[in-house]
C-alpha cells in the first residue's frame, strides 16, 4: 500500500501577477499546497479560482496578519512575488517604492513567524541598471529607476533577516516573462491585442537580443529554487534562449494572425535603447536541474487563448 506523500506548503504572494498565476496553475494536482495571497477586491483573482489554491485576501501592508491565519501555519516555503507600482508611471515613485521595502521585510518576518524553513524574493533585471549583454549573478547593480533601487534594497534586507532567523534566502532576479495574468500593456500582451484586433502594430528594426520566458516555465524554476536552491545564492531567471526582438514579433504575428503586416523597423529606436538583455541561467541549471520545456511559439499558443477566453482584446 502506497503512503501518502505530506505536501509541501507554500505562501505565495503576487499570486494573480504573471509568474503567481503559473505557480498555482502547476501546482494543481501536485504535492504542493498553495496558500495565493490576492489583494481585497482585486478583478484579477478569478484568473487563479479552480485550481486548488487557497485563496487568502490579504493587503501587501498587512502582511503580518498571515502569522495569524491558521491556514497559513506551518508553511514551508514563502515566495514573495508581490509589488505594488510595477507600472512605468509608478515605478520612479520613490513613497510606493519604499513601501514595497518595508512590505518586503514584513513578509520575511512574517515567513519566520510561520515556520517557514526558505524565504524566496523576486527581483528584477532593472537592478543592474544600463547593462548590455548577458546577466550573471556576480554582475554589479547599479540600478537607475527607483523600481530597481527599491528590489535591490528589499533583496539586501531580507538576505540580512534571514542570516538572523537562520532561514534560507533565495534570490531570483527575473527578467521578462510573458504568458497569462500580465499586464496588458507589455510588447508580448498588446501585440497580440491588436493582431486580435485586425489591427496593424508597429516595432523597431527589432535588432535588439531578448531573452523571453512563458509564465509556467519561470513558475517551474522557482519551485526548483525553493527547495534547491543555495542559500544566499542570487539566480537570473530566463529561458536560455536568445534571438533578435524581430524573430519573436514575427512568431507572435504567425500564431495569431499572418495576414496582417507586423510594421517592424516603422519605429526608430530611442537614443538610450537597450539593445542587449539576456539571463546567463548556468547556476539555475546547475543547482535544480531546471530545463525550461514551453518553446516560444507554445506559449503565444497558451497566452493568445488565454486573452481570447477572457475576451481581452474586446475591451
Amino acid at each position: 500500500m502506497q503512503e501518502n506523500v505530506p505536501k509541501k506548503k507554500i505562501i505565495l504572494t503576487g499570486a494573480t501577477g504573471v509568474i503567481g498565476a503559473g505557480i498555482v496553475r502547476v501546482c494543481e494536482g501536485s504535492d504542493w499546497d498553495i496558500c495565493a495571497v490576492v489583494r481585497p477586491g482585486s478583478k484579477k483573482n478569478k484568473y487563479i479560482e479552480g485550481y486548488g489554491a487557497k485563496i487568502i485576501s490579504c493587503d501587501l501592508l498587512d502582511i503580518e496578519s498571515l502569522a495569524r491565519n491558521s491556514d497559513c501555519m506551518n508553511a514551508d516555503y514563502f515566495i514573495h512575488l508581490g509589488w505594488s507600482g510595477t507600472k512605468k508611471a509608478d515605478r520612479e515613485n520613490r513613497d510606493i517604492q519604499q513601501k514595497n521595502i518595508e512590505c518586503a521585510v514584513a513578509a520575511c518576518k512574517t515567513a519566520h513567524e510561520l515556520g517557514c524553513s526558505t524565504f524566496l524574493f523576486s527581483g528584477s533585471q532593472a537592478e543592474y541598471g544600463r547593462t548590455e549583454g548577458g546577466v550573471t549573478p556576480e554582475l554589479s547593480t547599479e540600478p537607475i529607476s527607483e523600481y530597481g533601487k527599491a528590489k535591490l534594497r528589499a533583496g539586501q534586507q531580507t538576505a540580512e533577516l534571514c542570516k538572523q532567523y537562520g532561514m534560507k534566502h533565495i534570490y531570483a532576479r527575473i527578467l521578462s516573462v510573458y504568458g497569462p495574468c500580465n499586464e496588458l500593456d507589455t510588447m508580448v500582451m498588446l501585440t497580440i491585442i491588436k493582431l486580435l484586433q485586425g489591427k496593424k502594430p508597429s516595432f523597431t528594426p527589432g535588432e535588439q537580443l531578448w531573452d523571453y520566458m512563458y509564465s509556467d516555465d519561470a513558475a517551474n524554476a522557482l519551485l526548483l529554487l525553493a527547495e534547491k536552491g543555495r542559500n544566499g545564492q542570487v539566480y537570473c531567471l530566463g529561458s536560455g534562449n536568445v534571438q533578435p526582438l524581430k524573430d519573436y514579433i514575427q512568431i507572435i504575428g504567425k500564431v495569431v494572425d499572418d495576414k496582417i503586416p507586423l510594421g517592424i523597423g516603422e519605429i526608430p529606436y530611442a537614443s538610450n535603447h537597450i539593445m542587449a538583455m539576456y539571463a546567463d541561467i548556468s547556476a539555475l541549471q546547475q543547482d535544480t536541474g531546471f530545463v525550461p520545456c514551453i518553446s516560444f511559439e507554445e506559449g503565444i499558443r497558451r497566452t493568445r487563448d488565454w486573452i481570447v477566453k477572457h475576451e481581452l482584446d474586446k475591451e
